[in-house]
């Protein structure tokens, strides 16, 4: 027994010392105890020292994109279970619970919880088989890993809950979010720890809900969600028609022809046609159209003024619950994440990268998903499990600065605006620049003009358009990145010389228009493009305004220093026939390098047929676009060196 405990352990160099120590005193059957022993002891310690996983010192990493050695991923089944949770007001809401599992069972020890409030279907059942969320969600299935139970509620009016969907920003539907909050951080189950995840309509009902403040919420991570829904529907008071055509076309086939999973109570499938029965209620999207104006109401739709979350800035500030938010560049709803981050004194980050509100490219699509999965980790980790990974030390901003269509760079910053950020004026002036067939081929240019004389006119041309796939604010660069050009050929455009270096752009830019119109009323778009050294104008973003709501107010939040426009009906001022009006407004925040060779480019158009409705009036307008010394039309771009 001796010589078989010590061949096994002779490969440890003090073991092999005590083996030869106690052969010498083999004669001395003491000291041959006593090295037996000793022998022995050193056995189990070494055994023990190789059972135990080796420590990370120095192994761990905890960064933008990176983490390691902080939350392991120790789960690798899940189990699903689905019923109805019943509000104070009597509406029952279809839930999946999925917790992490050992061996076909649930784990018993409790567990954080995140949840989100959907809209697109919980569970579908595909090849009689019932597909939840997390079936369909390989970063849902990463949380489950690392040990974090996944709730799933189908929206009122929505999957298989009951109920009527009467309004898609229903502040006061963010009181079912603290029920349920609540209802999740009691069970058994659950350790109390709660936390939210969603993209677009989801990530809207995080601020809903963080304004009524449930106790038991410990974090939100958003993913491209609203601030002011109304710029979403009508941006500079144009109705963007198209967009709420697919949504409603999107909401109805649902409805039609999902095959939604009913809860396990329900066998016979009796509840879930009870509630469909409901859904027949439902408000169709396309009604936002009937309120055109801020205090606009329409039967169940309150004034925008009401219910949009912009209003409740000051009870989500006060929640103080924690807010982490993924945004894009190309998503509409990029100003209102900043809009969000400037207004909430809740501890806060936010990561801005160069993606649209989907993304078809797999080049984006591959670090986008990548990314997120991991920060969403990081910021649960800390929040829900109190893992101190040192997410809350880093700088507030991660944000994408784009180069190429293709290419972009990562950079830090703690505060928005930048600080760094110059504002620019660049004017539209005479001259012809050589790069475009537009209507007047003008130059952008950063001197001030000199002569009390100066315009451009063109007529209005409805066929204006930015590209088939154009999206609620230009082109979706994951599935096309259009040549502008033959849009730039139809409308005013002005473009700067070849660069000789470099050119940063990374804000807010503001346009100012001074112009005459012979119509009635009229949107006027304004483009910023960069020209490669091809020719190709590259969409980079883009802002709207109609003219009859041009009137400026006092913003009721932090605008970033930008035009607000009120959008009430008071306000509305027709044009004035034969006068001169001022149009100011922002387009949407950017960040982008202007290359070495290239060129900037503002074109500005009134239609956009794909997307708009069209304020068609016989004859087209003509408009005239003042650029002199006193009416000096320009655009001021936000410039780092």
């Amino acid at each position: 027994m001796l010589k078989l405990i010590c061949i096994r352990t002779s490969q440890f160099a003090f073991v092999r010392k005590w083996w030869h120590f106690s052969i010498s005193f083999e004669r001395n059957e003491y000291m041959r105890i006593i090295g037996f022993v000793i022998i022995v002891s050193m056995f189990i310690l070494c055994t023990m020292v190789r059972a135990q996983p080796p420590k990370r010192i120095g192994a761990r990493t905890s960064r933008f994109g990176q983490y390691e050695g902080y939350s392991e991923p120790v789960y690798n089944e899940w189990v699903r279970t689905s019923q109805y949770l019943e509000m104070s007001d009597g509406v029952k809401l279809a839930m999946d619970i999925i917790r992490p599992a050992e061996n076909g069972k649930p784990v018993a020890k409790p567990l954080p919880a995140i949840w989100n409030y959907y809209a697109y279907v919980r569970a579908e059942i595909e090849d009689e088989k019932v597909i939840s969320l997390v079936g369909r969600s390989q970063s849902l299935q990463m949380l489950i890993r690392h040990g974090y139970i996944i709730v799933v509620v189908d929206a009122r009016g929505k999957g298989a809950s009951y109920g009527r969907l009467t309004n898609p920003v229903n502040w006061e539907e963010g009181k079912y979010g603290y029920e349920i909050t609540e209802w999740i951080a009691s069970q058994p189950w659950c350790d109390g720890n709660i936390g939210m995840e969603g993209h677009s309509y989801s990530g809207n009902m995080h601020f809903h809900i963080a304004g009524h403040a449930p106790p038991r919420l410990k974090a939100i991570f958003p993913s491209m969600a609203g601030f002011d829904l109304y710029q979403l529907i009508y941006p500079g008071g144009v109705f963007r028609r198209r967009m709420l055509e697919v949504v409603s076309a999107s909401f109805k086939a649902q409805e039609a022809e999902a095959p939604v999973a009913p809860v396990d109570e329900d066998v016979s499938g009796s509840m879930l046609a009870e509630a469909k029965e409901e859904h027949k209620g439902n408000i169709d999207p396309f009604d936002l159209a009937k309120v055109p104006n801020r205090d606009s109401e329409l039967d169940e739709l309150k004034p925008w003024v009401l219910n949009n979350m912009a209003t409740h800035v000051q009870a989500v500030s006060n929640s103080g619950i924690p807010i982490y938010q993924w945004a894009g560049w190309f998503d509409p709803y990029i100003r209102d994440a900043m809009q969000w981050f400037v207004n909430l004194e809740n501890p806060q980050k936010i990561t801005i990268g160069p993606w649209a509100h989907s993304d078809y490219d797999p080049v984006k699509q591959e670090e986008r998903y990548k990314l997120y999965r991991i920060e969403r980790l990081r910021w649960f980790d800390y929040w829900l499990k109190g893992i101190d990974n040192g997410i809350m030390d880093e700088p507030r901003i991660q944000y994408a600065i784009m180069n190429e269509p293709d290419t972009w760079t990562w950079h830090t910053a703690d505060t928005w605006p930048l600080p760094g950020a110059r504002p620019v004026i660049h004017y539209f002036a005479d001259g012809l620049s050589g790069s475009i067939s537009s209507m007047n081929d003008g130059v952008l240019t950063v001197d001030i003009p000199q002569s009390d004389k100066g315009e451009d006119t063109y007529t209005v041309d409805y066929t204006t358009t930015v590209g088939k796939f154009t999206g609620p604010r230009g082109p979706n660069r994951g599935r096309e990145d259009p040549d502008m050009t033959s849009n730039d050929a139809k409308g005013l455009t002005y473009t700067t010389p070849l660069f000789e270096e470099d050119i940063t752009v990374l804000g807010h830019p503001v346009v100012t228009l001074y112009v005459k119109s012979t119509g009635q009323e009229g949107n006027f778009y304004v483009y910023l493009e960069e020209v490669d050294k091809q020719g190709k104008s590259h969409y980079i973003t883009d802002g709207v305004l109609k003219a009859c709501h041009r009137l400026e107010s006092e913003p009721p939040f932090d605008n970033l220093g930008l035009p607000f426009h009120r959008h009430f009906k008071k306000d509305i001022t027709p044009i004035p026939q034969g006068e001169i009006m001022t149009l100011r407004f922002d387009l949407m925040p950017t960040a982008n390098i202007f290359n070495k060779g290239h060129r900037i480019r503002v074109t500005i158009t009134c239609a956009n047929a794909n997307w708009d409705e069209l304020p068609e009036e016989t004859p087209a307008p003509t408009i005239t676009l003042f650029r002199n010394r006193q009416y000096a039309s320009n655009i001021t771009l936000p410039v780092v060196k």
